[in-house]
């Protein structure tokens, strides 16, 4: 603690004013007044301690009055670049028309000379500001509280805001602290040796798609990822079949949150996927008998995956941020996938504009990469720009391909995102040679349009619109021929029986077939 002097004025034996006691339910507000007259001591003895806490310690962080106009002050002389000691703080005060608010001279002169250094004066400001932050938080309670028993109050609309405010509150971020250089080149050369010495050739989580693998070297820790696209162009099947390749395939913890379908519908999605069955078949059950050993077989390898699914709709970036920490202490959860961004909410707090909501949700989610060290990729949507441009030519600016001016709702997302992905599927606007000449069918292109740390450019995917699946193209079976004909996937069969089954006698078809 800052060595102090000892006080040679005898204590007061008038009562504590009123106002400072704030009593509630008999209790006194969390405060000490004697640390925050260290503070302010210090503050004003020694030049540069404001500096120490200006980041993290404002005016109402003090619990008294007096400290209030006085840290005020000397937050005024340091903006003006004014030295700052008893003389100067009490001149401000003197302008402001604020001294006697700050107890007179005599009282500025008593907090400078109790304080001999400003030793110990990090911890002892965190105590005021953790003091304040309860204060806050008992301050609103205690109204949330008297709103909840008014019963003409929306208790929806209640939950919103008390939310909203408790998100707000729990961004005040106290300090972070300077790291020296020395302990982040021991972490980054350990990071290194272990992407070296792994024989995928990657520093981050593999996808399981080969290509795009190759242009990022794996999802990356504490970056957000927007994956983006129009209607219809397979987000969620993208994704989905991401956390196949990673949560049934590597055994990779994945938790997804699912705005726009249920648990049930993502998991019937899911299993069109992976057992290859038509979705329209799996809706309704219609299944032949070789497809219902086929969905029994296929769906053992789902069961135990390290695949966490949530569908709270309307999630908010409080509620998120919440159930993100629980997935990763207590399943180790290593990514976050988010369908999709725009159906979240900013916590309940009000905002001038949807795309300032969308701001702060985007800046929320790179925030939450961050703090958890994990890769958070969230599907966006794109504006109805792509749909009105109309060449078939990717170099020209009237292409279908999208851009990242076709972010929807808010330019924020380019702007807080370390990488932006977007889903082309050009046969999906009938185009079907690309400027090469290939071929577009069932192909779709994962455009890199941003990479923060890397280089941008396309990968091509197989789709198969009919599984709702994206693969390699390589491990892709061959396309259905022109007349509808689809050739058995050899995936589809992978450690089922082959055996060898009996001729199919043609004669014993009947004539008309339900089909």
């Amino acid at each position: 603690m800052p060595e102090q002097r000892p006080s040679t004025r005898k204590r007061s034996s008038k009562p504590m004013e009123q106002d400072q006691l704030a009593l509630l339910g008999g209790r006194l507000q969390p405060q000490d007044i004697g640390i925050e007259k260290v503070v302010l001591g210090a503050c004003i003895i020694e030049q540069d301690a404001f500096g120490t806490v200006s980041d993290f310690l404002k005016p109402h962080s003090f619990y008294d009055s007096k400290h209030q106009v006085i840290f005020q002050a000397i937050q005024s002389l340091a903006a003006a670049n004014s030295p700052i000691d008893m003389l100067t703080v009490v001149n401000q005060l003197q302008k402001t028309g604020n001294l006697e608010n700050a107890g007179g001279p005599a009282y500025i002169a008593e907090i400078s000379n109790s304080v001999l250094s400003s030793a110990h004066l990090d911890f002892h400001a965190r105590v005021v500001a953790q003091k304040a932050l309860a204060r806050d938080l008992i301050s609103y309670t205690s109204e949330i509280q008297k709103q909840a028993f008014d019963e003409s109050q929306d208790i929806e609309e209640l939950m919103q805001r008390a939310e909203g405010k408790l998100f707000e509150l729990s961004k005040s971020n106290l300090k972070k602290d300077f790291t020296q250089i020395d302990p982040v080149i021991d972490e980054a050369y350990e990071l290194l040796k272990k992407a070296a010495a792994r024989t995928d050739g990657l520093s981050g989580l593999s996808s399981g798609f080969d290509k795009l693998d190759a242009m990022t070297s794996g999802w990356q820790n504490s970056d957000l990822i927007i994956i983006a696209a129009r209607p219809a162009m397979g987000k969620t099947a993208f994704v989905l079949s991401m956390a196949r390749n990673m949560a049934v395939d590597q055994k990779i913890p994945l938790a997804m949150f699912s705005l726009e379908m249920s648990n049930v519908q993502l998991v019937n999605r899911l299993l069109v996927n992976v057992c290859e069955i038509p979705g329209e078949k799996i809706k309704s059950g219609q299944l032949a008998k070789y497809e219902w050993s086929q969905l029994d077989f296929k769906m053992q390898t789902l069961v135990g995956a390290p695949l966490y699914i949530d569908d709270t709709p309307s999630l908010s970036v409080f509620e998120l941020r919440t159930k993100a920490r629980r997935l990763v202490r207590e399943f180790g959860v290593r990514m976050i996938v988010i369908d999709y961004l725009q159906l979240m909410n900013a916590s309940g707090m009000s905002y001038n504009s949807r795309q300032e909501e969308v701001s702060t949700i985007s800046r929320s989610l790179k925030g939450l990469a961050k703090e958890l060290n994990i890769p958070i990729i969230a599907l966006s949507q794109l504006n109805r720009s792509v749909e009105q441009r109309s060449s078939s030519n990717p170099d020209s600016p009237d292409s279908k391909r999208p851009q990242l001016s076709d972010l929807r709702e808010s330019g924020a997302i380019e702007q807080d995102a370390d990488m932006v992905c977007f889903i082309h599927r050009p046969e999906y606007y009938k185009i079907y040679k690309d400027q090469y000449g290939n071929d577009t069918k069932g192909i779709a292109e994962i455009i890199i349009a941003k990479h923060r740390n890397g280089a941008v450019g396309d990968v091509r995917l197989r789709f198969r619109g009919e599984f709702a699946r994206f693969m390699n193209e390589e491990d892709a079976p061959p396309l259905p021929d022109d007349d509808g004909t689809i050739k058995p996937s050899r995936l589809n069969t992978d450690g089922m029986d082959n055996g060898s089954f009996d001729a199919l006698d043609v004669s014993a078809i009947p004539g008309e077939v339900p089909f």
